[in-house]
């Protein structure tokens, strides 16, 4: 069984050392995990994941490997069942609080009421409202919930029983993980490390100058004289290019979010936004219809928008070879005389700093798998998830 898991754990991507595995079974040797499931998935969170990212992929290999593991604290769905009182759940609230405001001091023998607990769940085997003794609702029994006792075992409710296997089951971590696609507040974070200040723009002096200020007015004898100076602004610029259409359908909702996460940031001092299809021609497009006639020469962007732009292009590389190689490979528009790949290489050649960013990253053999590997050796390519957004990012700025 502890062998699966080791191997479920590296299936789902979590790296887990031969001296965290060791290190997991000497916890179980020494008893700290005290012959409890749940204590079990805390121990071995705890040493196996090292960041809070991973906790997601480590609930999806435990529940994989001990979902068929009984415990004697083990609720089953009838119970459930017979707990949820979500329709009288504010009405049951204020009585619980009546009763407990009453309750100045309370010991409670938590053993006791474990032991109790298990009991119960064997011998219950009906559905019980108030009351102070059956696994209920509203009543003042240790266990259940919505009831008036402090200091018992929670079932059920408005947040669930607390085993491993309701923590595991909410996967209440995924949106922890840093490899899932990303959404519009994610994409304006990752572009907020897209900042290189400036004082050297063509701008008023607009913000008070704070030392010089206080130089001044020394100088002047204690007379105050009022300096401003340029604010810091970001330096920046982008250029983003945006495959779209065909294969890059699924993912309409992405380019829109990304779109307007650029469109709202900003502090970029210029920002240009192109689309093409599939790969990049000698036109352009404007818009994301791809309308013939809508675009601008890619000669023009060479002449127009410096080498000084930093560039992030966006697209599924999904072509075939000939969509790539071929000088008439391009059926939707003009190849200019020269093929994608060609196309590519001048754009590589005009700008220094350039990332593609991949939100499919083609899997196995996939049939346009040659395309995407002849586009990753002339431009960093990265998956558009958190993680890959953020290295891209990282990439753009880097001094070399």
């Amino acid at each position: 069984m502890f062998s699966k898991f080791f191997y479920t754990l590296k299936e789902k991507g979590l790296e887990v050392s031969l001296g965290e595995w060791l290190d997991l079974q000497e916890a179980l040797d020494k008893g700290l995990c005290e012959s409890s499931l749940t204590q079990f998935y805390y121990v071995a969170r705890m040493i196996l994941v090292k960041s809070e990212t991973e906790f997601d992929k480590f609930d999806m290999a435990f529940e994989e490997c001990f979902k068929g593991v009984k415990t004697e604290n083990e609720v089953g769905k009838n119970m459930l069942r017979w707990l949820d009182k979500s329709d009288m759940l504010e009405l049951a609230h204020e009585e619980a609080r009546n009763h407990l405001n009453q309750i100045e001091d309370i010991q409670v023998d938590k053993d006791d009421v474990e032991e109790k607990f298990k009991q119960r769940l064997k011998d219950q085997n009906e559905e019980h409202n108030g009351g102070s003794f059956w696994i209920g609702t509203m009543g003042k029994t240790s266990f259940g919930n919505m009831g008036g006792n402090v200091g018992g075992v929670r079932v059920g409710g408005q947040t669930g029983y607390q085993s491993a296997f309701s923590v595991v089951g909410a996967r209440k971590y995924r949106d922890f993980r840093d490899d899932k696609v990303i959404d519009n507040r994610q994409f304006q974070m990752a572009l907020r490390r897209l900042r290189q200040f400036s004082t050297k723009l063509d701008i008023p002096k607009s913000e008070l100058d704070i030392d010089e200020t206080i130089d001044k007015t020394c100088n002047n004898g204690g007379y105050l004289q009022i300096e401003m100076m340029k604010p810091r602004k970001n330096a920046v610029k982008l250029l983003l290019l945006m495959d779209s259409g065909g294969t890059m359908i699924p993912y309409t909702r992405l380019m829109n979010d990304l779109f307007q996460s650029v469109n709202k940031s900003n502090h970029f001092k210029d920002v240009k936004v192109y689309y093409f299809h599939n790969c990049i021609y000698s036109k352009l497009y404007k818009t994301p219809e791809c309308e013939n006639g809508d675009w601008i020469d890619t000669e023009w962007m060479f002449r127009n928008i410096g080498n000084d732009y930093k560039v992030i292009i966006v697209g599924d590389a999904a072509m075939a070879p000939e969509e790539l190689y071929s000088d008439t490979g391009n059926y939707r528009g003009p190849n200019g005389g020269l093929s994608g790949f060609a196309w590519l290489q001048l754009m590589k050649r005009h700008y220094k700093k350039i990332v593609w960013m991949n939100p499919k990253m083609a899997p196995g053999r996939a049939p346009w798998r040659e395309a995407e590997t002849a586009v990753k050796e002339l431009f960093p390519m990265y998956k558009l998830t958190v993680k890959g957004l953020n290295e891209a990012m990282v990439k753009l700025m880097a001094n070399r």
